[in-house]
């Protein structure tokens, strides 16, 4: 018998997709084989975050609103009880690269790169944890 898939876990999935993508393109910029703006990797950074945090409030049976804006999703776990990583709001800024890192260029974290991926991936690993 065929298993359907959750939303959380189509949701957990594409988001740990976005981190492989945000992963390889830095690869790729580092070792000099890809001219990109770095700004990219931050979208998919913002983008797993969003995924992750929309499955995890899925799995929790919370509603979330069709939204790109990390701070209000992240208030919704904080409203309803729902433990998360402790240094979570250090993201919060990543919001930006979900629209207007697309369009327009900013610079404030690309310093911060190795301090966000560090964060990422023990979000990745908390969530795994809590939904598998």
């Amino acid at each position: 018998m065929e298993k359907f898939l959750k939303q959380y876990e189509i949701l957990f999935l594409k988001a740990k997709e976005d981190l492989i993508a945000a992963k390889y393109l830095l690869d790729g910029f580092n070792n000099h084989n890809l001219e990109l703006n770095l700004e990219i990797v931050f979208f998919y950074f913002q983008q797993f975050i969003e995924k992750l945090i929309k499955a995890y409030l899925d799995f929790n049976k919370i509603k979330f609103p069709h939204t790109h804006d990390l701070k209000d999703l992240i208030n919704l776990l904080e409203d309803n009880d729902i433990n998360f990583i402790d240094n979570i709001d250090s993201i919060v800024l990543l919001t930006q690269y979900a629209v207007e890192g697309r369009y327009a260029i900013i610079h404030d974290d690309l310093d911060d790169i190795d301090k966000y991926i560090m964060i990422l991936d023990e979000l990745l690993e908390f969530v795994k944890k809590e939904i598998t």
